[in-house]
């Protein structure tokens, strides 16, 4: 498998005077295409307005940064305002339209991931605007637009013609925008820095998954998704995705070395990761991470809403469960160096700390 899995930083596609959106090209980061993985990043200034749209793709979405208001209508239901802030775990199933608005000094910035098989283009999200100067209803002719909506043509040439703006635009300072409704969050958000963790390893790394159980709407999307904190110099033990799902995998905060391996036990891939980094671990091959003393944070989706991992280092990993005789024969090794290798790691997880 001759393809480059080197972590990748996002570039700026379009943006204004309110915020900027940026992605990650499949051209440079060949594994979005070959895995139809979507991958994205919206910054809002103050007063920025990401005008509303829907995607040919199912995404997650999670804010990297600031606090804000998003408007979601999913398909035949009526629009949802919630609050965001830093943490916030989102889905978005396919068919649903937002917008984005930050009202704070503090940049609002959320990462999109998503599945692109439903996508125009592979490894690319594909955003439809509903308004702005590159709105769905500036294709239509002013009479098509004006029986649709029962308005004179004066009127619909107004309403199509006067939004100048394109993806984003600045509101005006004191324009009152819907207040978040706080039950709307119910079943819609996850905030993934105050949920419950599902792996918890003092000095090594933290986890919280996100799946069916604690955002169903994610069913509905096709992926899972993670974050992990791991410890200053702490490591994650080597491990892959046992249902064929491929890990895309987004550097949040920090640093830290990575290693992929492959086919006939290739090393693929050995760089330093830092925040901002993408990459895309391919199906089955194995990932491992070692963080920085200041420690690594990364969000990932993995493509199944609730993934199965198989470990190959601590005390869950695959070598527990193989009995002795088969370790010594495969190995090819006395016996006594088998014992020693049995008995480590006996009371370690996922992460292993320092030292």
């Amino acid at each position: 498998m001759d393809l480059d899995l080197s972590p990748k930083l996002a570039k700026k596609v379009y943006g204004s005077d309110g915020g900027s959106y940026h992605a990650w090209c499949p051209s440079e980061l060949p594994m979005l295409r070959q895995g139809n993985i979507g991958a994205a990043k919206l910054a809002l200034a103050k007063n920025g307005l990401a005008l509303p749209r829907y995607s040919d793709s199912a995404k997650v979405a999670y804010v990297l940064q600031g606090c804000g208001v998003a408007g979601i209508v999913l398909p035949e239901s009526e629009e949802k305002v919630i609050a965001i802030k830093t943490g916030d775990a989102i889905a978005l199933p396919f068919g649903v339209v937002t917008w984005w608005y930050n009202q704070d000094d503090t940049d609002l910035v959320v990462l999109f991931l998503g599945d692109t098989k439903t996508a125009h283009k592979a490894g690319e999200f594909t955003d439809f605007f509903l308004t702005g100067s590159n709105g769905i209803f500036t294709g239509f002719t002013t009479e098509f637009v004006s029986r649709a909506w029962d308005l004179k043509e004066d009127i619909v040439k107004s309403l199509v013609g006067s939004q100048s703006g394109s993806g984003i635009v600045k509101l005006d300072a004191g324009f009152k925008m819907p207040e978040p409704q706080e039950e709307h969050r119910k079943g819609m958000v996850l905030n993934c820095e105050e949920a419950p963790l599902d792996v918890d390893i003092k000095n090594g790394g933290r986890v919280v998954v996100l799946n069916t159980n604690n955002l169903p709407l994610v069913s509905q999307v096709g992926l899972g998704a993670d974050l992990v904190k791991l410890d200053g110099s702490a490591m994650c033990s080597p491990g892959f995705s046992c249902d064929s799902a491929l890990q895309v995998t987004y550097i949040v905060k920090g640093s830290g070395r990575a290693q992929v391996v492959g086919v006939d036990g290739k090393r693929v891939l050995e760089t330093t990761v830092k925040a901002g980094n993408l990459f895309i671990v391919p199906r089955f091959f194995v990932v491992s991470k070692i963080a920085d003393p200041d420690g690594m944070s990364w969000f990932s989706i993995i493509t199944t809403p609730n993934p199965i991992f198989t470990h190959l280092a601590g005390r869950t990993s695959v070598w527990k469960a193989l009995s002795p005789q088969v370790l010594q024969a495969s190995f090819n090794v006395p016996q006594d160096v088998e014992a020693a290798f049995r008995s480590k790691r006996m009371d370690s997880e996922i992460f292993f700390p320092s030292g």
